[in-house]
């Protein structure tokens, strides 16, 4: 009923248009019935009923039907049934005032004035009818013969006041069920998704797979070398799967790319149990990527043995970034190992850099024959390897070309006709133009250096007619992201619309973007996808804003898809969330896509999964409190770096660009605090004199807020103390400047004000 009130009042004080939201009385999205519905049929192609659900709701209508005559039952029957029916209606939880799980639901559906009057005219005495089996039969019965003789009573209690919304206006309401169960888009075409939070208080999650062995147990490694299990419940075993921290290198240094990088389990991992995984390792002071086997314990399943490592494969590192970091095993059974370029800009290594080179393991897809290896060497080369016979070039190269693919997938194929099924996605990251998304295929060349993208980069190699390269299936400028993270192609169950949308992100913009491919012209049609606004996400459990720097996408063992990221890319930074994708539009029917996990033995104990307070729903982007404290500044000069861009370092040493900003809580809140500009090396404050809303909003964009909800003067927010300078004064912002700096303001470091006039701002 609140939001029922909520929609009337911004509906009669602004100009703003909101809808009715598609929702069942059990809170989840309509569906489609896997089989006609024999009574409520206007709802069998969407709804809310299944067809036990529609022979319960039939049996209740002939039971009420057999108190009339024929007579009565021909006037009556059509009302009745219609009430019955809206349970199925897809708009079940408005007409039932159930859309907020926390308010009390109505007895029977909402309905229109001028529908309540003919009903009251021609069937009144049905209501009693129909509330026999609802509640307590005697306080309805006291009720009906209390408003069954009054009109205005008897409206009253079946009215919903929402007019266009109510039944039956709501099935003619045009606009409303226009697109009802596609995919929702927004006016600008973006396609809204929700998310829901099922794993937190991760550091830089890089990787998450499953083991395809029935458990839908899932394992999330972490970039300082954790790997952790995840049951399906959403529990995790408190002894990692795997520690690799004493020997993974990386640092805390935002935007470091060494690390542990990526997990890969055995396809046949209940018989052959073994992982893979990829790590960057310093071996006397010279970094090298190491690709390594592991055995799981003999006495744990949830373990591996530690002291089992094989080393499968070490390629030295000239530069410490374009470490590539992904491992998989393709539907052909054999191990593909993505290697990036080597580091530092423009692959400089060499007459034609590493990519180009096929005697270097740089900047290559290798593809390596891992099993029966036990007695022998760590792999074999696949007999159809491209490149084979080829004089000086590596057996094990299987594409080349490549920058720095940054994950990779395997489709599972479309569950029907399998149609795609093995075919490998790769995003790669660019260098300081576009970011792409490849096919994989056997022996290709995908362009680099001679090309970025579609476009050209070395202009010499690029004419050079022997290249013969494979073109992305789609590239995008660096206006909408500059650092690709490769996706997967939706073929789960439970969202129907999404069988066969390929879904990627950007690391640096934190957008999440989509692919669909046309199969007659076989081009590939982009949308953005955006969180679901209004009333689109208001389902148990699910949120629409996410952490901004989308490190991976994964794919469970149902085919569900989720995405991996961060508040502060560092790997020492508690701020990684692993979110499940979500269409809010459409669901599977009840049942279909149920699954059963085989059990798991524990040894340990089991850390139940509580999700945090869900970010603010009007941002796309949220940040952990030590934000505040600890902020990153993105530096888009430095091209080789963090995936392609780094980031400029903030703690002791580290540089940060002039007139950066922050926000100092005392409680660590990540939205309010005193603020400090960074000049001449350090920290300062800001005099609250002529400083305005403007002024903050300057601040709360910069720090990757909408706008600022306030300014706090007299140090309301926490005052500096005296080894802190005060930096800027009498501060007037237009509200369109990027930096404080930009701004109208008395000369750095000229004030006539102390501490206790520090300005503090609250963002929004």
């Amino acid at each position: 009923r609140r939001g029922r009130r909520r929609k009337e009042a911004m509906r009669e004080g602004s100009q703003l248009k909101l809808h009715c939201h598609p929702q069942c009385l059990d809170y989840k999205p309509p569906f489609e019935p896997r089989q006609p519905l024999a009574f409520c049929k206007e709802y069998s192609k969407f709804g809310c009923c299944d067809v036990e659900k529609d022979e319960e709701i039939s049996g209740r209508f002939y039971t009420i039907m057999e108190n009339f005559d024929h007579s009565g039952y021909a006037a009556c029957g059509k009302y009745v049934r219609s009430i019955l029916c809206q349970e199925c209606s897809p708009y079940a939880a408005h007409l039932y005032d159930a859309e907020d799980a926390n308010t009390p639901m109505r007895v029977l559906p909402g309905l229109c004035g001028d529908y309540c009057s003919d009903y009251w005219r021609q069937c009144r005495y049905t209501l009693g009818l129909l509330l026999e089996d609802v509640g307590n039969s005697q306080q309805f019965a006291n009720l009906t013969a209390t408003i069954e003789e009054d009109h205005r009573r008897f409206c009253e209690f079946l009215v919903l006041k929402d007019k266009e919304y109510c039944y039956p206006s709501v099935l003619t309401n045009a606009e409303l069920n226009a697109n009802l169960g596609l995919l929702n888009e927004d006016p600008e075409g973006c396609l809204e998704l929700c998310l829901q939070e099922v794993a937190n208080g991760l550091r830089n999650p890089v990787a998450m797979i499953h083991a395809d062995d029935g458990t839908h147990r899932f394992f999330v490694a972490e970039q300082l070398g954790y790997v952790w299990v995840y049951l399906a419940n959403g529990s995790r075993i408190d002894r990692p799967f795997l520690n690799l921290t004493k020997a993974v290198l990386t640092s805390p240094w935002a935007g470091d790319e060494r690390g542990f990088l990526c997990i890969a389990l055995h396809p046949r991992f209940t018989t052959v149990r073994k992982a893979y995984v990829y790590y960057s390792v310093s071996v006397k002071k010279e970094e090298r990527i190491r690709i390594s086997e592991f055995t799981v314990s003999v006495h744990d399943d949830n373990q591996l043995d530690h002291s089992s490592e094989r080393t499968i494969l070490e390629v030295v590192e000239p530069a410490s970034n374009h470490n590539g970091g992904q491992l998989l095993f393709g539907h052909d059974g054999y191990l593909y190992i993505f290697i990036g370029d080597g580091g530092r800009a423009g692959d400089p290594f060499g007459k034609f850099g590493n990519s180009q080179n096929k005697s270097a393991l740089l900047g290559k897809v290798l593809r390596v024959d891992v099993d029966f290896n036990d007695n022998g060497a760590p792999y074999s080369i696949p007999s159809d390897n491209p490149f084979l016979g080829e004089k000086e070039a590596r057996p094990e190269v299987y594409a080349y070309g490549v920058r720095n693919m940054w994950r990779c997938s395997i489709d599972r194929g479309d569950p029907v006709t399998t149609e795609g099924r093995g075919r490998m996605f790769c995003g790669d990251v660019g260098q300081n133009k576009y970011e792409e998304i490849d096919l994989i295929v056997k022996g290709g060349n995908y362009g680099w250096r001679a090309k970025e993208g579609f476009s050209c980069y070395d202009r010499k190699l690029c004419q050079n007619s022997s290249l013969d390269d494979v073109l992305p299936i789609f590239a995008y400028p660096h206006k909408l992201g500059k650092s690709v993270t490769g996706g997967y192609i939706y073929r789960g169950c439970q969202m129907p619309n999404l069988n066969g949308l390929y879904i990627f992100g950007d690391f640096m913009s934190g957008r999440l973007m989509s692919l669909r491919e046309n199969v007659i012209t076989g081009e590939w049609q982009y949308n953005e996808i955006c969180m679901g606004r209004d009333q689109t996400c208001r389902f148990p459990k699910l949120i629409n804003s996410y952490y901004k720097y989308i490190i991976s996408f994964a794919e469970d063992e149902a085919g569900e898809l989720y995405f991996l990221a961060t508040g502060v890319p560092s790997a020492t930074a508690r701020g990684g969330v692993i979110y499940k994708i979500v269409d809010p539009s459409r669901r599977a029917p009840p049942g279909k896509c149920s699954i059963k996990p085989s059990p798991v033995k524990i040894k340990g104990k089991l850390i139940h999964f509580h999700p945090k307070e869900a970010p603010d729903h009007r941002m796309t982007t949220a940040w952990p409190p030590y934000f505040s404290q600890t902020p990153l500044v993105p530096s888009y000069r430095s091209r080789g770096r963090g995936r392609g861009q780094g980031y400029k370092r903030v703690r002791e040493g580290w540089r940060l660009r002039v007139g950066s900003v922050r926000l100092v809580s005392a409680e660590g809140l990540p939205d309010r605090g005193r603020v400090e500009i960074f000049i001449r090396g350090q920290w300062g404050t800001v005099c609250d004199d002529l400083f305005t809303i403007k002024s903050g909003n300057v601040v709360c964009r910069q720090l990757g807020f909408s706008n600022a909800l306030a300014v706090m003067k007299r140090a309301v927010l926490g005052e500096a103390d005296d080894s802190v300078k005060i930096f800027l004064d009498d501060v007037e912002c237009e509200g369109g400047e990027r930096s404080l700096l930009e701004c109208k303001r008395s000369r750095v470091g000229k004030h006539n004000c102390s501490h206790a006039e520090d300005v503090g701002v609250i963002c929004g």
